[in-house]
C-alpha cells in the first residue's frame, strides 16, 4: 500500500473545523512535535498514569493539518513566556530542590513527616555504599535478593563483597545469580525501593566514619610515644578495636607499606625539600629508617643527593621538628589521596 492510499484510509485530520482540541491532546502534540525534532523529552518524571494516558492518547492520534500545529505550538510557546516563575508543586520535589542547601536533618525529618523516599534510582543510592555496607545488607537479606543485588552493582564492588562473605554464603549467592535469568524488570525495582526504604529507615548518624577510623585519625598526629601507649592500654581493654585502630593509623613509619614507589615523585612536588631533609635527618628509628630509604630510593637520583646532604648537614634534630616534618609528609599523602591523585595501599590484600 503507498503512502498516499495509507494516509487516505485515515480518519480525517484534526483541526480545520473538528472539534475543539483537548489540553491532553495539545501536550500530546507538543510531544509528538519534540520527539520529531529529536528533543530529549523526560517524560519518564511524569507520574505513571500520566505515562500511560499520553502513551494512549498518541496511539489514538493519526495527524493533524500544518495550519493546527502552528497555531498549538504557538499557544504553547505563549504559555511558556507568560510563566513568570514555576515551582516542584509537591515536597518530594521541593525537597529534591533544597537538596545540599538545607539541613541534611531538617531533610530527613521533612521525608519522613511527609512520607516522601528519596527520589531517583535506588540502585544507584546502593551502588554508592561502602563495600561493608552492601556486605550488611547482603548478610541481612535472602540468597534470592543478594543475588539480584551482586547482579546489579558495578562487577568490582561485587567482588569485594563476595570476598567478604563467609565461603559458604559466598558459593550460594554465586550459584544464585545463575538462576536470576528469569527475574523481570519489576522484581528488580521492587527490591531496589524496598532495600533503599531500609536505608531511609535506619536513625540518622552523628558521625560518618567508624570509631576506630576517627580514633586512628587522631592518633596519627599525636606524640609516638603517647600514641604507643595508649595503643597498649586499649589492647587491654578491648584486643579487636585496638587492631582494628593500628589498621587506620597511617604515620611516617607506614609509608612504605601503604604509598606507591611510583606515587613518591608526586609526593616531593608537594613537601618542600627542606621538610623532606628534616623528616630524613630525624628518621632514626629503625622503622623512620626504612621509610626514609624507601622515599629517597624512588625519587630522582638528584633530589635523594640533595636531600641526604642537606639532612646531614642538619645533624641532631629535636623530636618536636622532626615529627613536625614527618607529619607534614603524612599530611601530603593524605592531601593527594583525598584530591584523587593517588591511592593507598591495602596492606592486607593479597598480592
Amino acid at each position: 500500500m503507498s503512502r498516499m492510499t495509507a494516509l487516505a484510509a485515515l480518519p480525517g485530520p484534526i483541526g480545520r473545523g473538528n472539534l475543539p482540541l483537548s489540553r491532553k491532546a495539545k501536550a500530546a502534540i507538543i510531544v509528538q512535535f519534540l520527539l520529531n525534532e529529536d528533543s530529549d523529552v523526560p517524560l519518564s518524571a511524569l507520574p505513571d498514569d500520566l505515562q500511560a494516558e499520553l502513551t494512549l492518547l498518541l496511539g489514538n492520534m493519526r495527524y493533524i493539518d500544518r495550519d493546527t500545529l502552528n497555531q498549538v505550538v504557538n499557544e504553547f510557546a505563549d504559555e511558556l513566556e507568560a510563566v513568570g516563575l514555576s515551582f516542584p508543586g509537591d515536597i518530594a520535589g521541593a525537597l529534591s530542590a533544597l537538596d545540599g542547601k538545607i539541613n541534611p536533618r531538617t531533610a530527613t525529618r521533612l521525608r519522613k513527616e511527609a512520607g516522601v523516599r528519596q527520589t531517583g534510582d535506588p540502585w544507584d543510592r546502593i551502588n554508592e555504599l561502602p563495600p561493608e555496607r552492601i556486605e550488611a545488607l547482603v548478610m541481612s537479606e535472602s540468597t534470592e535478593v543478594a543475588a539480584v543485588m551482586m547482579s546489579k552493582i558495578d562487577v568490582g564492588k561485587a567482588a569485594q563483597v563476595l570476598a567478604k562473605l563467609p565461603g559458604d554464603k559466598a558459593r550460594r549467592i554465586s550459584y544464585a545469580v545463575s538462576m536470576t535469568t528469569g527475574v523481570t524488570p519489576d522484581a528488580v525495582d521492587r527490591i531496589g525501593i524496598s532495600l533503599a526504604a531500609q536505608l531511609d529507615a535506619e536513625p540518622e548518624k552523628a558521625f560518618v566514619k567508624r570509631p576506630d577510623e576517627r580514633l586512628g585519625a587522631i592518633l596519627n598526629y599525636s606524640n609516638a610515644a603517647v600514641r604507643d601507649e595508649l595503643l597498649q592500654q586499649l589492647e587491654e581493654e578491648d584486643k579487636e578495636f585496638a587492631e582494628a585502630v593500628r589498621r587506620s593509623i597511617f604515620t611516617f613509619a607506614n609509608i612504605p607499606e601503604r604509598l606507591a614507589a611510583i606515587d613518591v615523585p608526586k609526593l616531593t612536588r608537594d613537601v618542600p625539600p627542606d621538610t623532606l631533609a628534616i623528616a630524613v635527618a630525624a628518621a632514626t628509628a629503625e622503622e623512620d629508617a626504612r621509610t626514609a630509604d624507601f622515599l629517597l630510593s624512588n625519587m630522582s637520583k638528584r633530589m635523594a643527593e640533595s636531600i641526604r646532604e642537606e639532612a646531614a648537614n642538619k645533624g641532631t634534630v629535636k623530636p618536636k621538628v622532626g615529627e613536625k616534618a614527618m607529619n607534614a609528609v603524612v599530611s601530603a599523602i593524605r592531601d593527594l589521596v583525598s584530591v584523587g591523585e593517588i591511592e593507598l595501599l591495602d596492606p592486607d590484600a593479597e598480592d
